[in-house]
C-alpha cells in the first residue's frame, strides 16, 4: 500500500465518517443499518459499528456505498 500510494482505508474496505460540524455526517463504506432512531443510529461497518448518537437525527439518503445524516451530532462511537 505505500509502495503503490493508495488510500489505505479503500484497500482495505474501512469506513470513513466525515463529519461537518456536530449537523452532518456523511458515512461511506459501511454494510447495513442494524438501528435507526431520533436518537441513535448504528451501522454496521466493514469491521466495526458505528454508532452515532445524538438528536433529531435523520437520514437524509442512503445507497449501497454511503449515506447522509443530519440533526445535532453528540457523539460518534465504533463498537467492537
Amino acid at each position: 500500500m505505500e509502495s503503490l500510494r493508495l488510500p489505505k482505508d479503500s484497500l482495505l474496505g474501512a469506513s470513513i465518517v466525515t463529519l461537518t460540524g456536530n449537523t452532518d455526517v456523511f458515512v461511506e463504506n459501511y454494510k447495513g443499518i442494524i438501528e435507526y432512531t431520533s436518537q441513535v443510529i448504528l451501522l454496521q461497518g466493514k469491521t466495526c459499528k458505528i454508532e452515532i448518537c445524538g438528536k433529531r437525527l435523520n437520514i437524509v439518503y442512503y445507497t449501497n456505498e454511503d449515506m447522509k445524516i443530519s440533526g445535532w451530532v453528540e457523539a460518534v462511537h465504533y463498537l467492537p
